[in-house]
């Protein structure tokens, strides 16, 4: 409690609750004013940080004055761009009655001045957008970002889905203040105790389902700094992770490029991880095209692998997986009699996937081997038992 409401402090707490300057002090002794804050939000991630501000603003007004919210507009999507996606934060901050600014960038706008004074505190949670000097500086307290991973360990954009992709089965969540110059590289004012907590289910867990564990841990360390005036000068670094934990990873942003499969590189376990975090992969294949005279033509087109498993080797296959990324059929087939027929590929470490849906660029999500037949990935003609029509998915030109 910053200010006591027994009997003997009644009347200063009635002062404190209605003079704006009131100096509030915290359990850590630091004094700060109360806060007029920026929050910069869009996601889930930074909704849980918003109302839970929200919600210690309406319990203690004394600490928390006003929370004005920064997101950016809304994109046009849809066939002719006649729909507007908004950022999920709007709707959250609508719901909570509180002031939104939306801005695309910062480049010649300036923060509200409010009847009580200018923003004192810039809250920036999962925003997108790099928070400059000349907002910082105009801020008395400067500003603070929440981020879900042990920083320095997953710096950068994307920590949930890199968490997941390394495999890690513990993670944590950070309370920094904003750099002047870099995302993610603040002084460290809190951060979940060591070894940090369990990711659950680190073998079968989505980002949907690690989000819904660290976004609410992330607003409670987030109010709890706010309470303690952590932000408060002086600052005290309390950072514990180092490379002696884990080897360090950059938090990269997630591009299509990362589900294009390496089938020379890639084992089981990176593709079904991938799969799992990531979404659907994707690979090339040579497909045929229309034949200049008697000359057959081929064209490369990409190849959505929406579906598939890993399953035990198929007597007669050992041939293919000296080729990882060599898709292959099981069975004599012709185009008429496909039922039950599957298309499968080795990876690099020696296991077998069946193809169960793909999507081949330009058709529909189908029958692995009727997408194939479809697309002219293979003739019309019947094929013996593990004769291999296709071209390699990994293509060294590709």
């Amino acid at each position: 409690m910053f200010i006591s409401r027994g009997s003997g402090s009644l009347c200063l707490y009635r002062q404190a609750r209605f003079r704006p300057s009131f100096t509030l002090r915290s359990v850590s002794s630091k004094t700060y004013d109360p806060l007029r804050i920026l929050f910069c939000g869009s996601d889930e991630f930074s909704i849980a940080s918003l109302k839970a501000l929200h919600a210690e603003h309406v319990k203690q007004p004394d600490r928390i004055a006003s929370i004005d919210v920064v997101c950016r507009p809304g994109k046009r999507v849809g066939r002719g761009l006649k729909q507007i996606r908004e950022v999920p934060i709007k709707a959250a901050a609508t719901k909570l009655s509180l002031p939104i600014h939306e801005i695309d960038t910062f480049t010649g706008w300036k923060p509200p001045i409010l009847p009580e004074g200018p923003i004192n505190l810039i809250v920036a949670v999962s925003f997108g957008l790099f928070v400059p000097p000349r907002i910082l500086h105009g801020a008395k307290y400067g500003g603070l970002n929440v981020h879900p991973s042990l920083l320095p360990d997953f710096r950068g954009p994307a920590p949930l889905h890199h968490t997941l992709l390394a495999g890690r089965s513990m993670t944590g969540v950070t309370l920094q203040t904003l750099h002047l110059q870099h995302f993610d590289h603040g002084i460290i004012l809190a951060q979940s105790p060591s070894p940090g907590f369990a990711v659950p289910n680190p073998d079968s867990c989505t980002v949907p389902e690690l989000l819904d564990v660290v976004a609410p841990k992330g607003a409670d360390i987030l109010v709890e700094g706010i309470r303690k005036g952590l932000f408060a000068p002086p600052v005290e670094d309390a950072g514990w992770y180092s490379s002696e934990h884990n080897e360090l990873t950059h938090a990269a942003k997630i591009k299509p490029e990362d589900r294009h499969i390496d089938w020379a590189n890639w084992t089981w376990t990176d593709i079904s991880r991938r799969h799992r975090v990531l979404g659907p992969l994707w690979s090339k294949s040579l497909v045929f095209g229309q034949p200049t005279g008697h000359i057959p033509t081929f064209q490369q087109r990409r190849v959505i692998l929406s579906e598939f498993e890993e399953v035990q080797p198929l007597k007669g296959s050992e041939a293919f997986a000296l080729v990882p990324g060599l898709p292959f059929i099981d069975g004599e087939h012709t185009v008429k009699s496909d039922s039950g027929k599957g298309v499968y590929v080795f990876t690099r470490d020696g296991r077998l996937i069946k193809i169960h849906q793909m999507k081949v660029e330009g058709q529909q999500n189908a029958d692995a081997l009727r997408a194939a037949l479809k697309a002219g990935m293979i003739g019309s003609r019947t094929f013996s038992s593990y004769d291999a029509p296709f071209a390699p998915f990994h293509n060294p030109l590709c």
